[in-house]
């Protein structure tokens, strides 16, 4: 693996040194749009919407729409807005991650100590391992800054970047049921339901079966052949009774 980002974890006084490595990778298959007369591949031209000309790349300037005009900006106003780019993971504070609500994660990467830092990287490793905490961060990556949380995971520590507040939008404007209109019966039916399905999360458990379709049916084209894929049906319900859905559902699991 290639590092993404080079710098250090400030824990107190102690910096380590650390490398930071892409943690996650896309499951779903990398499909090119292609013209279909001849398969050749399709490129994109950047446009003038009133000319219809294409721009060069260095005649291209960035702007942000103020009050329907657009507010040109230059490298120095970027510069200017930038952290400062000190290559410092610093931890702010610890918190449990069940405190996270899961709307804040977005990516992850590992962490590798350089040399001088392995015996602080263990110390920090160990302590959350033992804490079960979570280390609250910012850092710098592209120029921009990003709030992180350092978490332990099969004795590596994880960077996983997180939203800020202001990222999350607000969802009083949704149209949700009152959760009063369930009876006691519904629910009693609801939360046994839940208990038959509980279960230890294993996160191999779960597979990407869309895109594993996908590729059997392109194998079997590249073949001249078509491949036979099983389809899941929606399961039409008898009556519209919520409490005898719950009861056959919690019937038919008893008995699978």
């Amino acid at each position: 693996m290639r590092s993404l980002w080079n710098g250090a974890i400030g824990f107190g006084l102690v910096n380590i040194p650390v490398k930071l490595f892409s943690a996650v990778q896309q499951s779903q298959l990398d499909l090119d749009m292609l013209d279909s007369k001849d398969h050749s591949r399709i490129k994109f031209q950047r446009i003038n919407e009133k000319t219809r000309k294409e721009v060069p790349f260095d005649k291209i300037v960035k702007g942000y729409l103020l009050n329907e005009n657009y507010v040109v900006l230059d490298e120095q106003d970027f510069e200017d807005a930038a952290p400062d780019k000190n290559k410092m993971i610093s931890l702010e504070n610890f918190v449990d991650l069940k405190e996270i609500n899961p709307i804040y994660y977005e990516t992850s990467y590992y962490a590798q100590p350089e040399k001088q830092g392995k015996k602080a990287y263990a110390l920090l490793l160990k302590a959350l391992v033992k804490s079960k905490k979570a280390g609250v961060a910012r850092f710098v990556l592209r120029n921009t800054e990003n709030l992180c949380i350092i978490h332990p995971l099969n004795e590596v520590l994880v960077v996983t970047k997180i939203r800020f507040a202001e990222e999350i939008r607000s969802g009083e404007e949704l149209k949700i049921p009152e959760t009063d209109t369930i009876t006691k019966k519904e629910l009693e039916v609801g939360m046994a339901l839940i208990k038959q399905y509980s279960s230890a999360f294993d996160i191999r458990g779960f597979k990407d079966e869309y895109s594993k379709e996908l590729l059997k049916i392109i194998k079997a084209k590249a073949k001249g052949k078509r491949a036979t894929v099983k389809k899941l049906k929606p399961r039409e319900s008898s009556n519209d009774d919520l409490y005898s859905q719950l009861m056959q559902s919690l019937e038919g699991r008893k008995g699978a």
